[in-house]
């Protein structure tokens, strides 16, 4: 009688929370505990690093996620598009896509890898259905060390917790962290600004006091106090007063050599190289504006120098087999952003008079 008295069991596809204890050690989601590290903030400091970093993510966070199966036509292989999960839209339901390919791309760039918590998994498969981006800067692997990585690790600490390995979906780039192979670059393009900076901080000209030969002569001590005297003189106005006998002597210095100006736009100039941002995209050592019809190639030179690596790190590490079955893959939808200009490639002339209608219509 039992037998038929048992309730037939459905299978249910909704999502299952992860009974993640070492998650909640570790203070996975705990937000007031996260920080990308000193590092990544004093690089950001710089202005062409930001600026060239903004521009790789700006295109990273920005572009779409395509699913697809491959078929063997006899010849090559055919993509076939399928309907996107939910996850290929939105990994993290608590943040926007943007946030979470940018944090994700940026921990690339920066530091040679990154790395996404499964916070639920399907209850069925048991395949991911979201995800949380952690800092690459707090999770530590005990089985290998920075800067070079050479392969998935199997011990991996997050705040000093030890997470699951099957949990934590690790991004491995292709090549070293800019942190690591920029290091010397940073410092030497910080030391540049710090340097304009004081330059720039100087209120009132550099210069040297002198006290005449037939003045009384005075002591270090007296010395020091009228030079801070006299500086302090000048802040507070325009006109200063000195005794007689004393004179002051402005320093006679190109300002444009008080601001590095060389030093800094070949320091910038580094920062590209090592970023992979071709320098006019950044504005160095090019004069003159972007046209409509050079607009569509700054975006291919943007994605093959700067982009491509990054994007393709994250395409083949979300199509791996333990976040989709085997023979289905995902893709950035790269060719939206390259011919997203719909005046690209109408020249010139005619893309200003067709833009001119566009206004007034």
């Amino acid at each position: 009688m039992a037998l038929f008295g048992n309730k037939k069991q459905t299978p249910s596809f909704t999502p299952a929370p992860l009974q993640a204890a070492a998650g909640s050690a570790a203070q996975v989601g705990q937000f007031y505990s996260y920080s990308v590290g000193a590092s990544t903030e004093l690089a950001l400091s710089c202005a062409t690093v930001a600026r060239a970093t903004q521009m790789i993510l700006s295109m990273v966070g920005c572009l779409p996620l395509r699913h697809y199966t491959k078929q063997w036509t006899g010849e090559r292989y055919e993509k076939i598009y399928l309907e996107n999960e939910a996850w290929m839209d939105q990994p993290d339901p608590k943040s926007t896509m943007n946030f979470l390919m940018s944090n994700t791309a940026m921990d690339i760039m920066m530091r040679g890898r990154a790395f996404w918590y499964v916070t639920t998994r399907s209850s069925t498969t048991g395949r991911p259905l979201s995800f949380q981006w952690l800092p690459a800067h707090m999770v530590s692997t005990l089985d290998q060390v920075p800067p070079q990585f050479f392969g998935q690790s199997n011990q991996i600490t997050f705040n000093g917790i030890e997470l699951p390995t099957e949990d934590v979906i690790q991004f491995i780039g292709g090549v070293q962290g800019f942190l690591y192979t920029g290091a010397r670059t940073i410092t030497t393009a910080l030391k540049l600004d710090q340097a304009a900076e004081r330059f720039a901080s100087n209120e009132i000209a550099a210069g040297w006091l002198t006290v005449g030969e037939n003045t009384e002569q005075m002591s270090a001590e007296d010395l020091g106090e009228l030079a801070a005297s006299w500086r302090q003189a000048r802040q507070t106005g325009a006109i200063g007063a000195l005794a007689g006998g004393v004179t002051f002597n402005e320093f006679k210095s190109d300002p444009n050599k008080l601001q590095l100006l060389e030093s800094r736009q070949y320091s910038s100039l580094e920062v590209s190289r090592q970023v992979g941002v071709p320098p006019y995209l950044l504005g160095i050592g090019i004069s003159g504006s972007f046209t409509y019809q050079n607009a569509q190639q700054a975006r291919q030179d943007l994605y093959l120098f700067g982009a491509k690596q990054v994007l393709n790190c994250l395409e083949s590490t979300l199509s791996m087999t333990n976040v989709l079955p085997r023979n289905r893959f995902v893709e950035f939808d790269v060719d939206s952003y390259i011919y997203d200009n719909h005046l690209a490639e109408v020249p010139v002339e005619e893309a200003g008079h067709r833009e001119e209608e566009e206004m007034y219509s």
